[in-house]
């Protein structure tokens, strides 16, 4: 396995009743590439902030972030987002008045990598893949279950053909039995097709089915 992400010195904080709060301190970890990892804290352990520094959606004070070894701020915040990375959100974020296939195909259209030509066809694989059928791929994704709408958003997350795949607590609105097989697509994604994919959660039952499990605390990242 190589190293696909990343971080050397990284520091983060906020200013919290007048006082300098520090979240991350001198933050470093290599997540390798065809890897399920989860991360891990207590609640205000920065989980979340991590997660927006890794998937350019804020910077650090400090420190660098690399993507396959090149700096993400030197290739482009926007470029990185675009192109290398897929995040999926707790409350799956799809355009509401869009199907589940037109919200695939729609994130088709937001990469710069290459993507076979029969888009639609396509899309539809990728959502059967995370067990979407196509009779429910054509309906309103307002018109689906909660556990049916994360499995389109995955979809959406690997639509662009990216590597590295981010979550922030996709399953927390989910029943007991969803959020396994949730997290058993995300197994799938790294064993079978390469995919790096970093869950930041705080379910140990979540975690127990990752690859490797992560521990942020006192602003540092440590495997357990």
């Amino acid at each position: 396995m190589t190293t696909i992400l990343g971080l050397k010195g990284i520091n983060y904080g906020y200013i919290d009743g007048g006082f300098k709060r520090e979240i991350l301190k001198n933050l470093e970890y290599d997540f390798q590439s065809g890897t399920f990892y989860t991360i891990l804290g207590a609640s205000g352990s920065g989980k979340t902030t991590l997660l927006s520094l890794m998937a350019g959606l804020d910077k650090p004070e400090s420190g660098t972030i690399s993507y396959e070894g090149e700096s993400i701020e030197k290739m482009g915040l926007y470029k990185y987002r675009r192109n290398k990375i897929g995040v999926v959100f707790q409350a799956y974020n799809l355009v509401s008045y869009l199907t589940g296939l037109e919200n695939i195909l729609l994130a088709m259209t937001e990469t710069d990598n290459k993507i076979p030509k029969n888009h639609k066809e396509v899309a539809y694989a990728l959502l059967n893949m995370v067990g979407i059928v196509n009779t429910k791929a054509d309906r309103l994704v307002t018109h689906l279950s909660g556990g049916e709408q994360q499995r389109i958003a995955i979809a959406r997350a690997i639509a662009g053909n990216e590597d590295l795949i981010f979550a922030d607590e996709p399953t927390g609105n989910l029943d007991t039995q969803t959020e396994q097989e949730i997290i058993r697509i995300f197994k799938m994604m790294a064993e079978k097709y390469g995919k790096t994919v970093i869950v930041v959660t705080h379910s140990n039952e979540v975690s127990k089915l990752s690859d490797q499990r992560v521990l942020l605390k006192d602003g540092v990242l440590q495997d357990i």
